[in-house]
């Protein structure tokens, strides 16, 4: 039978839900068969393995090349190795955290291993045999991996050693470079860190033998020549200033009397309270400055020196040039050539840790095969991974048989999001924000780029930051898809963010995509229009009335104090303009006369159609006005699509996903009392109404009956 015809065999079943056929997962055979579905079926090709409600080291294991995104062929690579350890696949639909050994297939060789690793992990962690095993029996390392037995990891901590030497060479290589978490949970070391330290020994080795080879010059005081060097280099510069003033005296004897301290330095001292650590005592030279004199090392010094030149003679000169009382120039610089050879060599000391460590140490370790042993143990290590391996691939098992099958409700089918028996695993939680809840939320690791593909959605987004005490803020994307939006989101309007673990965020509007809301907002929106167009228009009338009543106000001040300063010739008294005043109220009656007229039309053609007609053409007036927008609205309503949303934030959705009228309304919630609850009308602070509305209104209906009962249109329903 050809692979062709063994798709067809398979009957899959399918559902209609969000707009689109989506395949039934229900059965053992439907996970069997599932790497034949056809992907253009498929849901989802491709999800991230972050920003998901889901486990986290689930979809790391799913996600076999650690690419990031999980996709369609590792989905199946997984369902087919898991239902071929198992039994009976069924098991993986109750999405337990335990899972029975006797659901493991022992038919199959990896199974088999499968189920004798399950027994051992049972019996480390005092379970029976036959007991189920869960993600807490295998979370307990240091049980199942016990640092005295080999693992796998290539990690060797010191109690596998089993040679106090070898342990203690462990020990050397964590102290300088870092130790290397075993399995166990115990620090060890690794090939790479045994590698460093012993190639950083040998550099190490070799350095010393350079200094070693022409010991006499690099090290004239031996494994002291350290300590001399110290000795020598605090006192180099006052012994090198003394040294160069006597030369100068030599140069020119008119110069020993400025280079030695002057009476009135002297004169200034003694006004002070002197020791040996007084400043300007140790700025005075080493010895009394003579052409070709010698340096005493004894008799004769500053006292802020004596100390330092002592030691200086004690332990540098004695030892080196014999036992003497003066050092002379030529002996100083041949002291100073036998240090400069010694630390020309320090200076080429190797950068590494190892550098520290006693060099009898480091040739020791380097001589007896330490490394080689260490290098064993990390290759037999290594050749146990088998067993390392097998826990490894039972918590693959044991994660599996928990997650596979909701990750391929929410992969190869959309059916948590569209059942909503449970939340899918792509909403981070509720909204709940100008009274109303919503449901559709999800996680936005990059805002500007989300806010650049989401809009083709069609749906009014709103976008949160989020934020609670002892958490990293996050931000949030909600989709509102039920009430209104005339007082909706602005930048920095407030709400509660509940995410799936029931913990509340403090929310905060950031940023707001506009786009249709529902069918019901569309009907009222162009009487909303008008409305604020009339109340924006009364609102600037208002303010020119009282800007010009100001203006004149100020005008009439100022003319008045004008008039006081200098009196006017009050002028004649105009004659009243009949004319004029006759003029203003002829406008006044035409313009009254025409609204009356227009008025009167319109009632009279009403009042002049059949009774049924009526009701039809305030209807028709009504969709004539509300309707444009209405149709609009439904259009774009019917085309909300849930893909761009998650292809903004890294998912390949295979499919228009819609969200639709109903199933919008579903996801936002708004505010309505609860079935049976009272509510009383009575509110004290309510605002007086006025009947001014009710007598305008009588006002026209009767300016409309009387122009039709002059113009006769109501003689038929009179006479």
């Amino acid at each position: 039978m050809s692979d062709e015809t063994k798709k067809k065999a398979y009957q899959w079943r399918f559902f209609r839900s969000g707009g689109f056929d989506q395949v039934r997962i229900e059965t053992a055979d439907d996970l069997r068969h599932l790497g034949e579905l056809d992907q253009k079926l498929w849901s989802v090709l491709a999800c991230p393995t972050s920003g998901l409600e889901f486990d986290t080291r689930t979809l790391q294991l799913l996600d076999s090349d650690g690419d990031g995104s999980i996709r369609a062929p590792e989905i199946v690579d997984a369902t087919r190795w898991v239902c071929a350890v198992l039994k009976d696949s069924d098991v993986l639909f109750r999405g337990a955290d335990g899972l029975p050994l006797a659901a493991i297939d022992t038919d199959n060789p990896e199974g088999a291993r499968l189920l004798a690793t399950a027994t051992k992990v049972l019996a480390y962690v005092g379970k029976p045999a036959n007991a189920e095993i869960s993600m807490g029996d295998l979370a307990e390392t240091e049980k199942l991996f016990a640092p005295e037995h080999q693992n796998g990891d290539g990690v060797v901590p010191a109690e596998l050693a089993g040679d106090p030497h070898l342990a203690g060479a462990i020990a050397r290589i964590v102290e300088t470079y870092g130790a290397v978490e075993d399995r166990s949970g115990k620090p060890g070391v690794d090939q790479a860190r045994v590698d460093a330290f012993f190639a950083a020994a040998q550099q190490v080795s070799d350095w010393h033998a350079q200094a070693e080879a022409d010991a006499a010059r690099v090290l004239p005081l031996g494994e002291g020549t350290a300590a001399a060097d110290a000795v020598f280099d605090a006192v180099c510069e006052k012994v090198e200033d003394y040294f160069t003033r006597c030369r100068l005296a030599a140069f020119d004897e008119r110069a020993a009397a400025a280079l030695n301290p002057a009476d009135t330095t002297y004169a200034e001292l003694s006004l002070q309270s002197l020791d040996a650590a007084t400043a300007a005592v140790a700025a005075l030279p080493l010895a009394l400055v003579g052409a070709g004199r010698a340096l005493p090392l004894s008799a004769g010094l500053n006292p802020a020196w004596e100390a330092g030149i002592a030691a200086l003679r004690d332990e540098v000169v004695t030892p080196i040039l014999g036992a003497r009382e003066v050092l002379t120039q030529t002996e100083w610089q041949d002291l100073s050539a036998r240090f400069a050879a010694y630390r020309t060599w320090k200076a080429a000391m190797p950068a590494n840790p190892v550098a520290a460590l006693p060099v009898a140490d480091v040739r020791a370790l380097l001589a007896d095969g330490t490394c080689a042993a260490l290098t064993r143990l990390i290759d037999e290590d290594l050749a146990a991974e088998t067993a390392a391996a097998q826990v490894d691939a039972l918590e693959r098992l044991v994660r599996y048989n928990r997650d596979l099958v909701r990750l391929l409700r929410n992969f190869v089918t959309l059916s948590d999001f569209y059942a909503r028996h449970e939340k899918a695993i792509f909403q981070a939680g509720t909204l709940y924000l100008d009274q109303r809840s919503c449901e559709l939320c999800l996680r936005v690791g990059d805002m500007a780029r989300h806010s650049t593909l989401a809009p083709l959605s069609g749906t009014y987004l709103v976008y949160c930051e989020c934020n609670r005490q002892g958490e990293a803020p996050m931000t949030i994307v909600a989709a509102m898809t039920g009430g209104d939006a005339d007082e909706m989101m602005v930048p920095g309007r407030n709400g509660i963010f509940y995410d799936r673990q029931g913990r509340d965020w403090r929310a905060s509007v950031v940023k707001v995509v506009e786009a249709p809301i529902s069918v019901r907002q569309a009907f009222w929106s162009p009487y909303k229009r008008i409305g604020r167009m009339i109340g924006e228009q009364l609102q600037k009338f208002a303010a020119a009335r009282d800007k010009a009543v100001d203006d004149n106000a100020a005008a009439g001040v100022a003319g008045a104090g004008a008039k006081i300063e200098a009196p006017a010739v009050p002028a004649a008294p105009a004659a009243f303009d009949i004319a004029k005043f006759a003029g203003i109220f002829a406008a006044m009656g035409l313009a009254v006369g025409a609204i009356g007229t227009a008025l009167a039309a319109v009632v009279s053609a009403f009042l002049g159609l059949p009774a049924w007609q009526m009701p039809l053409v305030i209807v028709g007036a009504v969709l004539l006005i509300s309707g444009p927008s209405m149709l609009l609205a439904w259009l774009k309503l019917r085309q909300r699509n849930l893909g761009p949303l998650l292809d903004a934030n890294g998912w390949a959705v295979n499919t228009r996903a819609r969200i639709n009228i109903p199933f919008g309304g579903a996801l936002t919630g708004v505010a309505a009392l609860p079935p049976g609850a009272s509510r009383s009308l009575v509110d004290p602070y309510a605002e007086k109404k006025t009947p001014w509305k009710s007598w305008l209104f009588l006002v026209l209906l009767i300016a409309a009956a009387v122009t039709a009962w002059q113009q006769g249109y109501l003689d038929r329903f009179l006479g």
